[in-house]
């Protein structure tokens, strides 16, 4: 396995997080070239090794998706033996990431005081659902719920349909990203002070701080938090329109963009009538002025509307299926397809790394593993325990 000279290079990360934002957030660490050490129950693993179909060589694709650059050590931590090997690889780790619901690693013992004592250097990234106080600190957290308790759904949806969710598991990703940059930001501050710090992250705050702008409206005019399908609350034409042969967005941005765009359309009368030429007045005739840009769209194919749009400069774009995107030549160009040699299924595919350094590059090094894949790897070279102690702790079930 090449090493990495990413910008993360000798970051020990101790991963005890499952299901998507735990794991998408260490996922991203790894990317940036930290050690990850995934630790998964012997029995079953990571919830998401089981979440399907579809499934890929018995491999979950869910799993895989949110997993890759990490090495897998099984160990049971409800067994001291598990936990005395949890705090050995604490003790060699920079960070230690975990999901658990409030409570579980003082159960362990691994309480405020033992890592103050055993790891004054660790960062410490808990998630939950919704913090470690307030009347809601106990409960679990969910993304769906959260999308639902948070406001979120509330603003999605046709106007006078249902409440609709994101398509992914939006909270979680946030949450997963948040989670990184703020691990992130304490790593950089351990370089200042010689000490870590606990890091608190949970669905139920990121899910509100994703309101950002339509938050503000409420918290500042008490409105605007409505219903546009596919519009924007404070900007016109911002929506889908349908062309001669199929759906496209036009996202006008500004009042010059507007002017552009009505003329393309064959309407520069448009960009001067009082009733459309600044946005306030565009935004208080919404269904008008986008009636009247589906009756100009009609007259062409949306390939043609949307050459001509780009010409000029005014935002828009087709509708892609997920494969469209995935095979898009950009989508090539930028390598937000890599591939990785994995055990049970061969070349994997997987999606890219967002992010790219000039001088540090991000890396697709490990395919994501099979559960305790690298249970004696990490055992032996981290631990020092030998094939014999390994051999025990497997028949001790606590491996």
């Amino acid at each position: 396995m090449a090493a990495s000279n990413g910008a993360l290079a000798g970051i020990r990360v101790v991963d005890l997080s499952r299901i998507l934002a735990g794991p998408l957030c260490t996922m991203m660490l790894g990317d940036m070239g930290a050690d990850v050490l995934k630790i998964e129950p012997p029995t079953g693993g990571d919830d998401t090794r089981k979440w399907g179909p579809p499934f890929v060589a018995g491999e979950s694709t869910y799993f895989l998706s949110i997993n890759r650059n990490k090495r897998s050590l099984t160990l049971n931590l409800a067994l001291p033996a598990g936990q005395k090997i949890l705090a050995g690889l604490i003790a060699k780790g920079d960070v230690l990431i975990d999901n658990f619901k409030l409570g579980t690693l003082e159960k362990w013992g691994f309480s405020d005081a033992w890592f103050e004592t055993n790891a004054p250097h660790l960062v410490r990234c808990s998630i939950t659902g919704y913090g470690s106080s307030g009347p809601k600190a106990a409960l679990p957290g969910y993304d769906f719920v959260l999308q639902a308790e948070s406001g979120l759904m509330s603003i999605c949806g046709e106007p006078d349909g249902t409440p609709m969710k994101y398509g992914v598991a939006i909270v979680d990703v946030c949450t997963g990203m948040l989670a990184c940059n703020a691990i992130l930001a304490a790593l950089n501050s351990r370089h200042q002070t010689g000490r870590g710090q606990k890091v608190e992250l949970s669905l139920y705050e990121t899910s509100l701080a994703m309101l950002v702008g339509v938050g503000v409206s409420y918290l500042t005019t008490g409105g605007g938090d409505g219903r546009f399908g596919n519009g924007h609350g404070s900007l016109v034409p911002y929506a889908t329109y349908r062309a001669a042969d199929a759906m496209m967005v036009i996202a006008v941005g500004n009042d010059v963009q507007f002017a552009k765009c009505a003329a393309v359309l064959g309407h520069p009368e448009w960009s001067e009538d009082a009733r459309f030429k600044l946005n306030r007045a565009r935004v208080e005739r919404r269904a008008l002025l986008d009636g009247l840009i589906n009756e100009a769209l009609a007259h062409d194919k949306a390939d043609a509307w949307l050459a001509m749009l780009k010409a000029v400069g005014v935002p828009c774009g087709k509708i892609n299926s997920v494969a469209q995107a995935l095979g898009e030549p950009h989508t090539a160009a930028r390598r937000m397809v890599e591939t990785a040699q994995h055990p049970a299924i061969g070349e994997l595919k997987l999606l890219g790394i967002p992010f790219k350094f000039s001088d540090t590059p991000a890396s697709v090094r490990r395919a994501p593993p099979t559960l305790g894949q690298h249970t004696d790897e990490i055992l032996a070279q981290e631990l020092g325990l030998d094939a014999d102690a390994i051999a025990q702790l497997r028949r001790d079930k606590i491996v």
